[in-house]
């Protein structure tokens, strides 16, 4: 019998330990400052495999985020057992918070109407929006 797979929303907490120039897909090449960055994503089918794909550092790229992550380290992975229609929620809620910036529009967010779903932190976010 196969596991269940149960579906999800997720924030991947990232550190990028010195400037980088990467370039992102089709988005283009990007400074990214040394930093912490946080990720807002979903896997309806499959919240693990999405996140071990992600901390995985042999795949093939296909998210912006892969790239991103050839460069940086995940330092801790929070999940929602959530809906698809909470990960912008969610997203924009961090957007907001404290020190909080964009470095490249439409990072992750090609499928919806957010700016991005990565932000920049210059300092490691503390505190993360009651999301339950």
């Amino acid at each position: 019998m196969k596991p269940i797979q149960r579906g999800g929303i997720y924030n991947l907490i990232i550190q990028l330990s010195r400037d980088k120039e990467i370039k992102i897909g089709r988005l283009g090449t990007f400074i990214f400052p040394e930093g912490f960055y946080v990720y807002t994503g979903s896997a309806q089918n499959g919240l693990e495999r999405r996140i071990n794909r992600h901390l995985s550092s042999s795949k093939k790229f296909h998210w912006h985020i892969d790239y991103l992550l050839s460069y940086a380290r995940t330092i801790k992975v929070l999940k929602y057992f959530r809906g698809r229609k909470d990960e912008c929620r969610l997203n924009r809620m961090i957007g907001k918070g404290a020190g909080a910036s964009t470095i490249v529009r439409k990072f992750g967010s090609s499928d919806c109407n957010c700016r991005t779903h990565l932000h920049y932190f210059k300092d490691i976010p503390t505190h993360f929006p009651e999301f339950y």
